[in-house]
């Protein structure tokens, strides 16, 4: 209940009640995009800053590790449980969406942990990064082998060639060097990156520079920002309707499953309990930016309003609202 009159998150619900009222209140496209660099920006000067004073340690590149293994184990998963119930294709582009991750999410599990006097590593933000391509270029893996036994089939069978002719059109997708170089220069992955390398050069001297920008104006900034993804997500709500139950199910507890295999794990590793949350979170949330707008060129036989529509009709709301929380206390209780 706290969290939820946190004045950022109640932007959020407002921002999901004036959408579903047909408001015509938007937040015009240009300042929604400042409004998201500012956001990484200040999320990679905090990690620099504590970089700077912590230094990548042995325990730093153990929670990397973790953030590593768990961004092939969550789409892993998902494909092996949804390809059959859905088409294989869009099991999956929602693998590869499950399997990445939320920058919002994160900014906003950063900051709830930060209220509540969690402190976690600024190395989580390069955790950030870490976990966003290998989902990636598992789904087009994943698709360019479904394509590969689709044509065998194909070829053997008497008409194969008016199928093949018709199936041309999946070879026109873009190789995978330049999907990997799609995601690894992402904008936003390269401002994120670019912060927190100043961040870590600056050290002390500039974090009490920044602290104005990268602190002061965080938390308003963040409650307009989610106030713009509250009416996003009240304009996806339409997709998510007449969606498999499976899919629905999925969406809905799949990320309580993420995060728990993400807390055992971090149990294993014994990792601080803020690490721990950050993981969970990273784990729990789906990409509704990145990979919907890489997988549409990559796996265009996959229905982006499926893997669009979930994640960001469902999985995102659910995080911001109950699940950030619910992994704290989590986190805190087993590893606290």
């Amino acid at each position: 209940m706290q969290n939820l009159l946190d004045p950022a998150i109640l932007f959020f619900l407002f921002g999901v009640l004036a959408g579903a009222l047909k408001s015509n209140l938007e937040i015009p496209p240009p300042i929604a995009k400042f409004l998201s660099l500012y956001l990484l920006m200040a999320l990679g000067l905090k990690g620099g800053f504590a970089l700077a004073q912590s230094g990548f340690s042995p325990s730093v590149m153990v929670s990397l590790a973790a953030a590593m293994l768990m961004a092939f184990i969550v789409p892993a998963l998902g494909y092996q449980l949804l390809k059959n119930r859905v088409s294989r294709f869009d099991a999956a582009a929602i693998a590869g969406s499950y399997g990445s991750v939320s920058a919002v999410t994160f900014v906003t599990a950063m900051q709830y942990l930060e209220a509540s006097h969690m402190s976690p590593g600024g190395h989580m933000a390069v955790a950030l990064v870490v976990m966003e391509s290998p989902a990636i270029v598992m789904a087009v893996l994943l698709a360019n082998m479904l394509r590969h036994t689709q044509q065998n089939a194909v070829s053997l069978s008497p008409s194969g060639g008016a199928v093949v002719a018709t199936m041309g059109g999946s070879s026109s997708t873009p190789p995978l060097g330049k999907i990997l170089h799609e995601s690894f220069t992402d904008g936003a992955h390269l401002l994120l990156l670019g912060a927190m390398a100043i961040g870590y050069l600056s050290g002390d001297a500039g974090s009490a520079v920044m602290a104005p920008f990268s602190n002061d104006l965080f938390k308003g900034m963040l409650a307009f920002f989610l106030l713009d993804m509250g009416l996003m997500v009240a304009r996806n709500f339409g997709s998510v309707r007449g969606q498999s139950p499976a899919l629905i199910a999925y969406a809905s507890l799949g990320p309580l499953v993420h995060a728990s295999i993400a807390l055992a794990l971090a149990v294993l590793l014994q990792l601080p309990a803020a690490d721990a949350a950050l993981l969970m979170v990273l784990s729990a949330s789906a990409s509704y930016i990145v990979v919907p707008a890489v997988l549409r060129y990559a796996i265009p036989e996959a229905n982006p309003s499926i893997y669009f529509g979930l994640s960001l009709g469902i999985t995102f709301p659910l995080n911001i609202l109950f699940g950030i929380p619910l992994y704290a206390f989590a986190a805190a209780q087993v590893l606290g």
